[in-house]
């Protein structure tokens, strides 16, 4: 399914966690006969299930999902390689005239996906040597107080503890004498290769913290101190990236005995309200997307038939 220009046409749904974005994308899917191609930097690890909000094996069966379980906690990504690994999804699913739903709430695997990244190749081992040595005596929190004044753009989308990107963006700044966010403008983004249709998910803002609270009291009722346990039995360090992701870095400090549950439950809801209002932030500023409430089904319908250019959905 491709546009006039030749590009791949898809469908982006994306927004703040615990919106409703799998449930909407799931409908949206089995109505048009599309596969959904997760966007989500956690749910791409295996054994990571409870606290990411993975999709059940339910509803990866009533639509396809690609992107989602594909890699062990301990091995490399990042958002070149999604961008390169969901271009062949994409471009299989339009041979076979597949629609493409690309689903979830990381903005920066999206906008990979869509535009492609700068080349990413502004690096000196003996600055990253230096910068980790430097998290480990001063603290991290020190770090990304220092990358809000050399460059607080990506100090305000990053959370305080993500180490790894810390010290990247740190690290570039020191390198090349310019701050990562301003890379990303001179790159543009600017040689889009799919044609998108980007369906953003909104609520008022107490509603979507009440269902943020309810979504994590619920992921603590279905085990998930007993899986973060687990990957810690499974030989997968506390200090991993994926490891250090929201939830789970609070329950290796409850299993160390450093918090108690109570505090952890507490903090891990209000990590994700936060979590949320930096999406937000992110994806209000792409003029592109096109706002709808989780309710809003029939209008997103409309949107996606006119997009296509369909006249029927649900056809076989």
């Amino acid at each position: 399914m491709k546009s006039a220009n030749g590009k791949p046409k898809i469908i982006v749904v994306c927004g703040p966690t615990g919106i409703g974005k799998t449930s909407v994308a799931i409908r949206l899917a089995e109505l048009f006969n599309g596969h959904i191609i997760g966007a989500d930097s956690m749910q791409i690890y295996k054994y990571m299930d409870i606290g990411t909000a993975k999709p059940t094996i339910a509803e990866q069966t009533r639509v396809v999902h690609h992107m989602v379980g594909i890699v062990t906690p301990d091995e490399p990504f990042d958002a070149a390689r999604y961008a390169e690994s969901a271009r062949q999804i994409i471009t299989g699913l339009c041979q076979h005239d597949i629609l493409p739903f690309v689903v979830g709430g990381t903005g920066l695997y999206i906008k990979a996906l869509l535009f492609g990244l700068f080349n990413d190749d502004v690096s000196d081992p003996h600055i990253r040597l230096k910068l980790k040595a430097e998290a480990q005596t001063l603290g991290i929190n020190t770090l990304h107080r220092r990358l809000h004044r050399l460059d607080p753009e990506t100090a305000q989308r990053l959370h305080p503890n993500d180490t790894y990107r810390i010290l990247r963006a740190l690290e570039v700044v020191e390198t090349s004498g310019k701050p990562l966010s301003r890379h990303h403008r001179e790159h543009g983004f600017a040689e889009q290769s799919l044609d998108a249709l980007k369906i953003g998910l909104q609520m008022e803002r107490e509603l979507l913290y009440e269902r943020i609270n309810q979504r994590v009291d619920a992921m603590f009722a279905a085990g998930f101190l007993d899986e973060v346990k687990n990957l810690l039995a499974r030989g997968y360090a506390a200090d991993l990236k994926a490891m250090q992701s929201i939830g789970y870095r609070h329950l290796v400090e409850t299993i160390q005995g450093r918090i108690s549950i109570g505090e952890c439950l507490r903090v891990v809801k209000r990590d994700h309200r936060r979590y949320a209002k930096r999406q937000l932030t992110w994806f209000n500023a792409d003029p592109e997307i096109v706002w709808k409430s989780p309710e809003q089904i029939e209008e997103m319908i409309r949107l996606i038939d006119k997009f296509i250019g369909a006249d029927k959905v649900g056809e076989n």
